[in-house]
């Protein structure tokens, strides 16, 4: 459990991606694939690229899955 995200990491090259419940999503934030909010109880992905951890986003299901198909490896 890292901040407060529970659930499945996947890994893949270049990020790690992990699945946040609804009861662990407590706060609200904003999807860099859609700029929607993804409100607080909502499932979605918290996404931290190997490289650079400090660019950590969370994102919509969807919205990260046709963003995956921009990275190499993933």
């Amino acid at each position: 459990r890292v901040g407060g995200e529970e659930g499945i990491m996947e890994h893949g090259e270049g990020a790690d991606v992990r699945h946040v419940q609804p009861e662990a999503a407590v706060k609200r934030y904003f999807c860099p694939g859609c700029e929607g909010v993804i409100p607080s109880g909502t499932f979605h992905l918290v996404v931290v690229p190997e490289e650079e951890p400090d660019l950590r986003r969370h994102w919509h299901r969807g919205c990260w899955f046709k963003e995956k198909l921009r990275w190499p490896g993933c």
